[in-house]
């Protein structure tokens, strides 16, 4: 096939090539490989480029499939890792001078999970360092770009992942997400991303940012490969301390789950308040698009909704902070100026401040499930606004008024992240310059599988994850 032909597979089309073996993995790696040559320069989404490896891998994965031992629809497959995820003999950075140089003896259990099943490392992406900040303006590796305009910002942390995705240099991509920082990206760029539920997937060996809130999740094109990487590594893991012993759904199955007599809920005053024009638009079209599948909007008052954005602030300076102490006391100078400054303002937080953000969790988690009780899912915008340029601090949402970036970022996706709830993002169209506006729906403790089938329902009806920016 055509390279550029190969560029546009997704990873189940591929999938279908490799196994019928009208398509070899070192044909496709080779593919993705040029394409980083190609364009990385211009979007930095990735700190190391696994090429020599990734070739080996893919020789090998070519000797197994045509031999007729295929592993499943990952075989063969080209991923990338965000670089705060643990790989065996390649250096893990997390984005920093700190770690420049550190080099794994084990992979993360997710890495491990991935290589089980065939996958390609083909690198590791680019991401604010230390996965604190949305931006991936990285002082230390370099601004990761947003492939729709690379004037803008890609989101983050989670920025390289999503704009390795979105520029099809790797077919699919994990990321971790602790306030936001997989489905940001992934509303940005234009792609899928779910932050799982809490315990859902293992977190070993993955470079912390706050402890009670990470997770770790693909970054893909549609839901069908959001699903195809999440079901292998999703599940039990006796490595992680907080994972959770909680049956897996066949998520594949749950594709084919029907939209008609879903019960969508809106909170009353927030989900569509305070919204760049084009990003209200987007997601209002998005939900007469369910409606027209059968689905039923219902608004919901949710009280404490409002005390969420304090309440995440809060909890992700203080953990962060304790586990960067020793770091801050003997190397701060080798940490970037704004990370810095935020692990320097994580040590003035008072123990009574992290005890009542942590009760407000509990509170939010509780109106929450009394929501579900009268629907199934909530959604929201992602994000309030489209990409930003790179390097803005501030952003303007409504009313021509600028507000501070971090806190605007997490207006919508530190709701589900301090209630321990899974959420999808998905692309439900654009704005008037051509960028991408991301929905997030919100569900049930570990019913990923839900949000899946209503994602992968939209996409059935629309072409919005069709559609490829032009590098």
């Amino acid at each position: 096939m055509a390279q550029g032909n190969l560029l546009d597979l997704t990873i189940i089309e591929a999938a279908a090539q490799l196994e019928g073996r009208r398509l070899s993995p070192v044909e496709l790696t080779e593919a993705m490989l040029q394409r980083i040559a190609s364009v990385d320069k211009q979007i930095r989404a990735y700190i190391t480029v696994c090429d020599a490896q990734a070739r080996e891998v893919a020789r090998a994965a070519e000797r197994m499939i045509q031999a007729g031992y295929y592993l499943g629809p990952l075989h063969g497959i080209p991923v990338a890792l965000k670089d705060n995820i643990y790989t065996r003999d390649v250096r893990t950075t997390a984005g920093s001078k700190i770690l420049a140089d550190f080099v794994p003896a084990e992979d993360a259990t997710v890495a491990a999970r991935l290589k089980r099943a065939g996958a390609i490392i083909i690198g590791k992406t680019n991401m604010h360092e230390f996965a604190w900040g949305g931006t991936t303006d990285n002082p230390h590796h370099g601004t990761c770009r947003n492939p729709w305009n690379p004037e803008r910002f890609p989101a983050g942390s989670s920025g390289g992942s999503g704009a390795a995705v979105a520029a099809r240099t790797c077919l699919g991509a994990l990321g971790t997400d602790t306030g936001g920082s997989i489905r940001l990206p992934s509303s940005v760029n234009g792609i899928v991303g779910i932050r799982p539920t809490i315990g859902r997937v293992s977190n070993y060996n993955v470079v912390p940012l706050a402890w009670t809130m990470d997770t770790v999740s693909p970054m893909t094109r549609t839901v069908e490969d959001c699903v195809v990487m999440f079901e292998i590594i999703a599940g039990y893991d006796p490595f992680d301390d907080h994972s959770a012993q909680v049956p897996l759904a066949d998520y594949r199955a749950e594709l084919a789950r029907p939209v008609r007599g879903l019960r969508v809920g809106l909170i009353r005053d927030y989900s569509l308040s305070h919204l760049q024009k084009a990003v209200g638009d987007a997601v209002r079209g998005a939900l007469k698009t369910l409606e027209g599948l059968g689905a039923q909007v219902e608004e919901i008052a949710m009280p404490s909704i409002h005390g969420n954005i304090s309440a995440q602030l809060t909890i992700e300076s203080c953990e962060p902070s304790a586990y960067h102490q020793e770091w801050l006391r003997t190397r701060a100078a080798d940490y970037g100026e704004d990370v810095r400054t935020l692990l320097e303002s994580g040590e003035m937080y008072l123990a009574t401040h992290y005890i009542q953000a942590q009760r407000y969790r509990s509170l939010l988690r509780k109106e929450f499930l009394e929501g579900f009780k009268r629907v199934d899912v909530f959604v929201t915008p992602t994000l309030p606004f489209t990409a930003t340029p790179c390097g803005a601090t501030e952003v303007v949402i409504e009313g021509n008024r600028k507000e501070d970036m971090l806190s605007a970022i997490m207006q919508f996706t530190g709701v589900p992240s301090l209630a321990g709830l899974p959420a999808l993002s998905l692309p439900v169209g654009f704005d008037p310059d051509g960028l991408p506006v991301g929905m997030q729906v919100i569900g049930r403790p570990f019913d990923e599988g839900l949000l899946f089938g209503v994602g992968h329902a939209y996409q059935r009806v629309t072409d919005w994850h069709t559609r490829s920016p032009r590098l």
